[in-house]
């Protein structure tokens, strides 16, 4: 039985289509990825879940409940972080943990010694009586994770999780989610792909309010596999890099340029023309080359593909 499953989710906001027709299943135990560009349907896909909002058409379970049909049954199989948090900054991290241990009704010792073990999973043990108004956007994040497991749901729904956090808070974080994976179903939204490409076993992406792929995140890269070259030039040379990806992309043979400062990814339809004409090009242009090498493609590469291309063919 899917830890959760959707079935054919509708809702609109006026004239706006925020779902249309959504279908997906998750895996108990895994770490799922929820992708979409902004505006796609991800948080409203979650707040459906969590009782939050209702739909207009569809059903969806969580743990083998339906929640469109009965959500206060379904709220106590879900683990919640919003986006956006919102904590009493004048409680320290344990009695914050506390606190919702006696919203859930745990008695006295069950609630000091399941405050102990989320404190120490999240990593902040050490932080436990520091008050939250004084904790890092990071800290904060994971807290609001260990508030969400107080009463050992089995789906955790984390919306937009890593959103806003510098590099060292989204390493933890991301740290904190993969020890999660057996122990409860972590569904996570998001649009940074390189945090799904880490963490994640599955993935589904939706554009538009649709489903546009689902599969295990190695297989979806393998249907994808699509042709991609990197090549890396002289930090001087960069902007004849720039200038010579504008004529590239005009190549009947070329996907796509992207740039990142002094390194350029090229997306090919024809990889025999490739061959014969991308380093060639490279060298005309006059640029000196650090790195030049067929790679494997990215999530990145398999998201554009399908968000811009519709879905899957």
């Amino acid at each position: 039985m899917p830890a959760i499953r959707i079935e054919g989710l509708t809702k609109r906001f006026g004239k706006v289509q925020a779902l249309d027709g959504l279908s997906l299943a998750v895996e108990p135990g895994s770490v799922f990825g929820f992708l979409g560009p902004n505006g796609a349907g991800k948080t409203t896909t979650i707040r459906i879940l969590t009782g939050l909002a209702r739909a207009d058409a569809g059903r969806g379970w969580i743990d083998g409940v339906e929640v469109t049909a009965d959500p206060s049954d379904a709220s106590r199989r879900i683990g919640y972080l919003p986006q956006d948090p919102s904590f009493y900054p004048w409680m320290t991290a344990r009695e914050f943990i506390d606190y919702i241990g006696r919203v859930f009704g745990l008695p006295a010792g069950e609630r000091t010694a399941r405050t102990n073990e989320l404190l120490e999973l999240a990593g902040l043990a050490e932080d436990a009586d520091r008050r939250i108004g004084g904790f890092s956007g990071g800290m904060g994040q994971r807290l609001g994770i260990a508030q969400a497991l107080v009463n050992h749901p089995p789906v955790l729904l984390l919306d937009e999780p890593v959103s806003g956090l510098d590099p060292a808070g989204r390493r933890e974080l991301l740290q904190l989610i993969e020890r999660l994976r057996g122990q409860c179903t972590v569904f996570m939204s998001t649009h940074i792909l390189a945090d799904v490409e880490r963490v994640c076993d599955a993935v589904a992406i939706i554009s538009r309010g649709r489903l546009v792929a689902e599969a295990p995140q190695q297989e979806l890269l393998q249907r994808y596999a699509v042709p991609a070259f990197e090549i890396e030039v002289d930090n001087r040379f960069g902007g004849q890099l720039s200038a010579w990806a504008g004529g590239l992309r005009a190549q009947p043979w070329v996907t796509s340029v992207t740039l990142d400062r002094s390194k350029a990814r090229v997306i090919v339809d024809d990889l025999d023309a490739a061959r014969r004409e991308l380093l060639a090009s490279a060298l005309a242009a006059g640029l000196v080359l650090n790195r030049y090498e067929m790679v494997r493609p990215s999530l990145e590469d398999v998201f554009l593909r399908l968000v811009e291309g519709g879905g899957e063919p």
